[in-house]
């Protein structure tokens, strides 16, 4: 039996018991691996359109993490993936920059800056109607990785448009992409 791990990457406000990332947990705990999540402390806030309370909300994130998973011998194992929303998928990709791993990843929600150290192995979920990230930008951050982009159309950052029935509709959707990327063995 493979060994495996998930590592959830939260997002500001966007904790671990929140849809995408509590349905992921679910769905990676249903396929033998065992889940670790990641508590950030103490963030700035007020950190949308201020670069640089959104560089130190990064940076914070980043040093939580490696503090938080130091104990982890990555190499112990089959497969690693990251979840990860939002500033999370920044951290996700630092993090496993600086140990040099390549964990299968899954971004939900990236920002922008995300993709200053994003790499070109996961899968990217972006809604057209997300404030803190324009479409475009996006588009063509992924296509110059040549990451799959998964489009929902009139979602936000939480990938919700308003109308329940419809959100349900969009998070069903949405793990059903998360589920088979997970079930692609030997990523």
């Amino acid at each position: 039996m493979k060994k495996k791990i998930a590592v959830l990457f939260p997002g500001i406000g966007y904790h671990t018991d929140k849809p995408l990332l509590y349905y992921s947990k679910k769905l990676a705990r249903k396929r033998g691996y065992e889940i670790v999540e990641v508590k950030y402390g103490s963030l700035p806030s007020g950190v949308k359109g201020n670069a640089e309370k959104m560089r130190k909300a990064f940076e914070l994130a980043l040093t939580y993490t490696t503090e938080q998973l130091s104990g982890i011998d990555f190499a112990a194992y089959d497969e690693v993936l990251f979840i990860s929303k939002s500033v999370g998928t920044a951290v996700a990709a630092a993090y496993a920059n600086q140990l040099a791993i390549f964990p299968g990843q899954i971004y939900y929600t990236p920002v922008v800056e995300s993709f200053d150290a994003i790499g070109q192995t996961g899968i990217v979920f972006h809604g057209t109607a997300d404030p803190w990230a324009e479409t475009e930008k996006i588009k063509a951050a992924c296509r110059q990785r040549n990451l799959p982009l998964y489009l929902t159309e009139h979602a936000d950052h939480s990938m919700e448009t308003g109308d329940v029935e419809q959100d349900l509709l969009i998070m069903r959707d949405i793990m059903q992409k998360t589920a088979a990327y997970m079930d692609e063995s030997e990523r």
